[in-house]
């Protein structure tokens, strides 16, 4: 089958090489602008631009597919865009966290002349965790499983027909990262047994969203980041984990904002009396246990002002002294 594929980040590209690899042909990759990133500003190109270049597939990157827009470069983009994709031969397109919507007209363009319309693959069991951050927000939210919808787009937000699903436990001790690979694997898979049974003249089956259970997925914002140490510690392990990579959870010690990137709840807990939350209980040959405003938490990964990721204990043994207490703070 030939297909549109749209999307930007490393989630998306994993799906698009494994549809390249199954043997159907991407004639097409939309997908953001390059931007400038990192410390040095440096112009980055997204993941699957990187991938279409390596196969010489066609790229496209329009800043808004809105044939209307008041700007008049952006407009005229959009519109060479929808020109190009109406002049192509393809069966369907395939959208991955493109970062774009797409409007009524590519929608329509994608059903028209015996096509199979848009298909998303969206990181959270439908409707739960509609929008941007499903994958942290299932972790933050301490759910037990998430999983992967495939989905016949429409014109709304993650409200289109569920074509095919797949679930994952979500573990104890989960990051957004370790969830996101294995997430993105499971994704390709469903998404690449759509198309086979497509090309094979298999019918799917569409099914309508439940009309309960609805959430929305906000997007991760860095004012988020800041950790409050009078929450619980199972809300602090869950933000912790949850935001790692992006924005890194934070907390400031002696004036310098420390980096948290992965912790746990700890197996046994002893009791300090009179221990004020935010304040570090005790070391281990690794982590450092310290008290929330309900429990301990145990954290197992850290990082300095300008210091890479390094155990906790490692990164806090310059800051120990015998007599000083240690205590995290909100700025």
């Amino acid at each position: 089958m030939k297909i549109v594929f749209a999307g930007t980040p490393e989630f998306a590209a994993q799906a698009m090489r494994a549809i390249e690899n199954s043997g159907h042909q991407i004639v097409l990759a939309l997908t953001q602008p390059d931007r400038r990133a990192g410390r040095g500003m440096h112009l980055q190109t997204s993941p699957v631009k990187v991938f279409a270049l390596e196969k010489n597939i066609p790229v496209l990157q329009p800043e808004t597919l809105k044939q209307n827009h008041p700007d008049l470069q952006k407009k005229m983009a959009a519109q060479e865009t929808f020109q190009y994709l109406s002049n192509i031969d393809f069966d369907a397109m395939v959208v991955v966290a493109y970062g774009l919507i797409l409007p009524q007209a590519i929608l329509d363009l994608a059903s028209q002349n015996g096509r199979h319309g848009c298909f998303n693959i969206h990181a959270s069991l439908l409707p739960r965790w509609r929008g941007a951050a499903p994958i942290q927000r299932a972790i933050e939210s301490g759910d037990a499983n998430t999983g992967v919808t495939i989905m016949q787009m429409d014109a709304g937000l993650d409200t289109g027909d569920t074509v095919l699903v797949g679930d994952l436990k979500i573990t104890p001790q989960e990051t957004s990262v370790s969830l996101h690979d294995r997430l993105a694997v499971l994704g390709a898979e469903l998404m690449v047994k759509i198309l086979n049974d497509l090309n094979e003249g298999i019918a799917i089956t569409r099914t309508p969203q439940a009309m309960g259970g609805v959430t929305y997925a906000e997007k991760i914002l860095k004012s988020e980041a800041e950790l409050d140490w009078k929450l619980s510690a199972v809300e602090i392990d869950r933000r912790i984990r949850a935001f790692n990579p992006f924005p890194g959870s934070t907390s400031s010690l002696d004036g310098e904002q420390m980096k948290f990137w992965n912790s746990c709840l700890p197996n046994k807990v002893q009791i300090f009396q009179g221990a004020i939350p935010g304040q570090v209980l005790d070391f281990s040959e690794h982590s450092v246990y310290v008290q929330c405003g309900d429990g301990v938490i145990e954290i197992l990964e850290m990082q300095k002002p300008g210091g890479k990721k390094i155990s906790a204990s490692a990164c806090l043994q310059s800051y120990r002294t015998q007599e000083k207490i240690m205590q995290f703070k909100k700025d």
